[in-house]
């Protein structure tokens, strides 16, 4: 993947692996649009990147949203040729005992394994027209080996690594670059749930570092990329997967305990 002259749209971008992305693109030389569902974080998002960064309001999870966005994108940035799906909820969830409705027990599926098929599904007709096209799915190094207390997002996330497989096989004969960046536990705000027991034992990973392994893996064409930790479990998931998942199943008794 070339790092220069790019047209990238990433969502999920007012904070986290997708500010970071977005700020390591810009200074590359490339043309950053941003999407998030708060407004708020938008704006702050522009204040530390500066007015060279396109922010728009638009939510994954919502069909009318990515539809609304892909005709504003088409429009204004015609010659968009990266598109990063990095938009993603995780939540603790006590399958026991929560008090969610249906449709909330799902969020997880609508954000983090809906919305980038939508997006993918949306703008692979201006991604084909393009030079250098390239798709880059944010999964987790938990799509290998499940963290029991966010079982969801596991799902979602093991689901999208399967997707994306299936999506670079397709997409080869299109000549279009499928990536799949597969962050360990990284110190951004979608750790805010977890609690110090929760993270117990597992190596989180600065942002700064973790995007470092991010872009070198993009320049060298590593199409699934696994920093840190998330290559451990990708190796243990199968050298060793119900050890691995004894291990990473501890928190489940404080969380039923607490319910």
């Amino acid at each position: 993947m070339k790092l220069t002259g790019n047209t990238v749209l990433i969502t999920g971008g007012s904070s986290g692996i997708g500010l970071e992305l977005a700020g390591r693109f810009i200074k590359s030389g490339n043309k950053v649009i941003i999407t998030g569902r708060d407004a708020n974080k938008l704006k702050q998002a522009k204040v530390h990147l500066g007015s060279v960064l396109v922010t728009i309001k638009s939510d994954v999870g919502r069909p009318g949203d990515v539809d609304s966005l892909y005709k504003k994108i088409s429009k204004d940035f015609g010659n968009l040729n990266v598109l990063i799906n990095n938009a993603g909820i995780m939540r603790t969830i006590n399958l026991h005992n929560h008090k969610d409705k249906p449709e909330q027990l799902t969020k997880e599926l609508d954000i983090d394994l809906k919305g980038p098929i939508g997006m993918v599904d949306r703008f692979l007709p201006l991604l084909k027209k393009n030079p250098d096209p390239v798709i880059v799915n944010v999964s987790s190094g938990l799509a290998f080996v499940p963290l029991p207390i966010s079982p969801i997002y596991c799902a979602a996330k093991a689901a999208l690594h399967s997707y994306t497989l299936s999506l670079r096989v397709q997409l080869q004969s299109a000549g279009i670059r499928v990536f799949e960046l597969a962050p360990p536990a990284t110190r951004t705000e979608l750790l805010g749930e977890f609690s110090e027991d929760d993270m117990k034992g597992v190596s989180i990973m600065p942002l700064a570092d973790m995007v470092d392994v991010a872009m070198k893996g993009f320049e060298k064409d590593d199409f699934e990329i696994r920093p840190g930790q998330a290559n451990q479990l990708h190796f243990m998931s199968r050298l060793a997967p119900d050890f691995i998942l004894k291990q990473m199943s501890k928190p489940v008794e404080r969380l039923l305990a607490s319910s």
